[in-house]
């Protein structure tokens, strides 16, 4: 809604506004363009010009929509859901992604289903096995492994740690 009202409040009319990009009918002038740019950072958003971190930002998005807040992982292959999703080949969205962030696609996938993990395992709701199912893993044993190589500690460890930590804070 911010980002239409700042659109209407310069005169321009938006045909769409989606998350990371918005329509508009009119040829936006240099001043408009400043102009919008200076209200979206006063609410907290960034005009972005460069399709390729337009591009960036969107796959990003659905990467973290569908790893936080999406209660089903896509059942085909994520390449090809992101290809379909975004509407470009996965070879060009992977060599744009490495190119401008310095890490894969699918390093940053796996670091966000790690940060999900711990959140799981934190809110102690699902046990491993439920887990690794709800985040697509292959095995208890390769989401284990991979939850290992990037934090260092086993799931039932971190586990462990934190439900110390929460007994030692609760009983101050």
């Amino acid at each position: 809604m911010i980002v239409k009202s700042e659109l209407e409040k310069l005169g321009l009319h938006a045909t769409t506004v989606e998350l990371g990009e918005a329509n508009v009918l009119e040829e936006i002038t240099n001043d408009q363009h400043d102009l919008l740019r200076l209200a979206l950072l006063k609410a907290g958003l960034e005009l972005m010009d460069d399709k390729k971190a337009i591009l960036i930002e969107r796959i990003k998005n659905v990467i973290v929509e569908m790893i936080h807040y999406s209660d089903e992982q896509p059942k085909i292959n994520f390449s090809d859901f992101l290809a379909e999703k975004l509407q470009y080949d996965y070879t060009y969205l992977a060599n744009l992604f490495s190119e401008v962030t310095g890490i894969t696609i699918e390093h940053f996938i796996i670091a966000h289903k790690i940060e999900r993990v711990k959140e799981l395992l934190i809110y102690d709701e699902l046990n491993l096995t439920q887990i690794s199912y709800l985040l697509n893993y292959s095995s208890v044993a390769h989401l284990s492994n991979q939850f290992k190589k990037v934090t260092g500690l086993t799931p039932s460890f971190f586990k462990k740690l934190k439900q110390k930590k929460r007994s030692t804070l609760e009983n101050v």
